[in-house]
C-alpha cells in the first residue's frame, strides 16, 4: 500500500506520518491493516510540483491535510480513483467565511467522487490539541499547553465557553482505521469517536495544576481519557530548562531520604540512601505502612511486632535479605516497629518506598523501637 500525505508538515500530518512509519516499520502491530505500507509519500509546501505528480500517480490512499485542488487536478491527470480523506472542521456548518471556504472544499470532494467514483472520507474535525500542534489560534487547548508551561498569561474571554476537543492519537487512530474501511461515519461525514465536551476555565485549572504539582510533588489524577491526554499535550510543550527539576534530598552522615511523589489518594513515593554498613529505620507506626523495594545494593530488612507474646518474651524478628540484582517488596506493617541495613562496606544501598499517606511533621506517627530487643 502507498500512501500520499498532503500538508504532511501539519499538526495532523506530523503525527500521521510518524505512526504510519511506526507501522512500516512493524513498531505499531496492533493495527490490522488489509495490506503492508509499501511507501509513505509525504508532501507539503517545499515539495516540488513534479513529487505531487508521481506521488498521485502510484497512491493507493491520499489523506489530503492541505489545499484540495491541486490535489484532485492531479489525481484526475492520472485516473487515480484511489480513496481520498479529507480534513474539514465542524466550523463547516457555519455562515462565516472560514465556515464557507471550508465547505466549498467538502463540495468539491463530494462532486469528484460523483465524477471519478473514489471513495471520499470528509472529516469534521472539532478543536484538536496534542503535540506537535502548529499553535495556530484555531488549536486553543495546544496554545494554552504552551503558553503555562513557559510561564506565559493565558488570555480567556468567556472561561465558561463550552469546547468540543479531540486528542490528536485519537483522531491518527481514527485516521488509519480508513485504511482498512473501518472509517466512523454519519451520513455524509466522518467522524472520530473521542470527543470530549469540557469547559474552558477547567481547562485552564487542570493546566496550572499540573505545572504546580511538578514542584509540590503531586502526581496528575488521569482517571479519564481527557485528563491524560490533557497531560501529555502539557508535559510535551514544556521548555527544556524545565524538563528536569532537583528534589529536595534530606541527607546527614547515614546517607540521604527523598520524597518523590505525594499524592491526595495513594500515598507517597521516596527514595532512600543507606551508606555502607549503615542500619536506618528502628521505629514503628500505629497507621503508616510503608512498602521496601531495594533497587541497588544488598541489605537485610527487620521486623518485629510490638509488645510480648504470651510468654512474656518480646516477639521473635523477621528477616529478610534483599539485593538490587532480585527485586523483592517487604511490607512495613503497623504495629512493627522496622530497620533497614546496608550489608555493604562498600557501596550505597537504594531503596524506593512507597507510604500509605503523606507524611505530616505535625503528626509523624514515628516511635523509636531498636528492632533487637535489649537483653536483660
Amino acid at each position: 500500500m502507498k500512501i500520499l500525505v498532503t500538508g504532511a508538515k501539519g499538526f495532523v500530518g506530523k503525527n500521521l506520518c510518524s505512526q504510519l512509519h511506526n507501522i512500516a516499520d512493524q513498531k505499531a502491530r496492533w493495527y490490522k491493516l488489509p495490506e503492508p505500507i509499501e511507501a509513505i509519500y509525504e508532501y507539503d509546501n517545499d515539495s516540488t510540483p513534479e513529487k505531487l505528480d508521481e506521488w498521485c500517480k502510484n497512491a493507493d490512499f491520499v489523506f489530503n491535510l492541505a489545499n484540495v485542488i491541486p490535489l484532485l487536478d492531479t489525481l484526475k491527470k492520472y485516473r487515480n480513483s484511489c480513496p481520498v480523506m479529507i480534513s474539514s472542521s465542524s466550523l463547516a456548518a457555519l455562515d462565516n467565511p472560514y465556515g464557507q471556504s471550508k465547505k466549498a472544499d467538502e463540495e468539491l470532494m463530494f462532486l469528484y467522487s460523483q465524477e471519478i467514483g473514489a471513495k471520499v472520507l470528509v472529516y469534521r474535525f472539532p478543536n484538536l490539541f496534542g503535540k506537535w500542534s502548529d499553535l495556530t489560534d484555531v488549536d486553543i487547548v495546544s496554545c494554552m499547553c504552551n503558553n503555562i508551561a513557559n510561564g506565559r498569561p493565558i488570555q480567556m474571554d468567556d472561561p465558561s465557553l463550552m469546547l468540543n476537543v479531540s486528542y490528536i492519537d485519537d483522531v491518527v487512530d481514527s485516521l488509519i482505521s480508513c485504511l482498512a474501511g473501518k472509517e466512523y461515519k454519519e451520513g455524509k461525514y466522518c467522524y472520530v469517536p473521542n470527543v470530549y465536551k469540557v469547559r474552558l476555565g477547567d481547562i485552564a485549572d487542570l493546566l496550572y495544576s499540573f505545572d504546580k504539582g511538578r514542584y509540590d510533588l503531586q502526581i496528575p489524577c488521569v482517571s479519564d481519557g481527557f485528563r491524560k491526554a490533557l497531560y501529555s499535550t502539557f508535559v510535551s510543550y514544556l521548555p527544556d530548562n524545565k524538563i528536569s527539576y532537583p528534589l529536595e534530598m534530606k541527607t546527614d552522615d547515614r546517607g540521604s531520604f527523598s520524597e518523590f511523589i505525594r499524592t491526595e489518594n495513594h500515598g507517597q513515593v521516596s527514595i532512600n540512601i543507606n551508606k555502607p554498613g549503615v542500619t536506618k529505620g528502628q521505629h514503628w507506626h500505629h497507621n503508616l505502612v510503608e512498602r521496601f523495594l531495594v533497587v541497588s545494593g544488598h541489605g537485610l530488612i527487620q521486623l518485629r511486632k510490638e509488645g510480648l507474646d504470651e510468654s512474656g518474651q518480646p516477639y521473635p524478628v523477621l528477616s529478610y535479605e534483599v539485593s538490587g540484582k532480585q527485586l523483592e517488596v517487604v511490607e512495613m506493617i503497623a504495629g512493627y516497629t522496622h530497620n533497614l541495613i546496608n550489608l555493604s562496606d562498600t557501596e550505597d544501598m537504594v531503596t524506593v518506598i512507597w507510604a500509605n499517606g503523606c507524611f505530616d511533621s505535625n503528626r509523624p506517627d514515628t516511635y523509636f523501637d531498636p528492632v533487637e530487643p535489649k537483653k536483660d
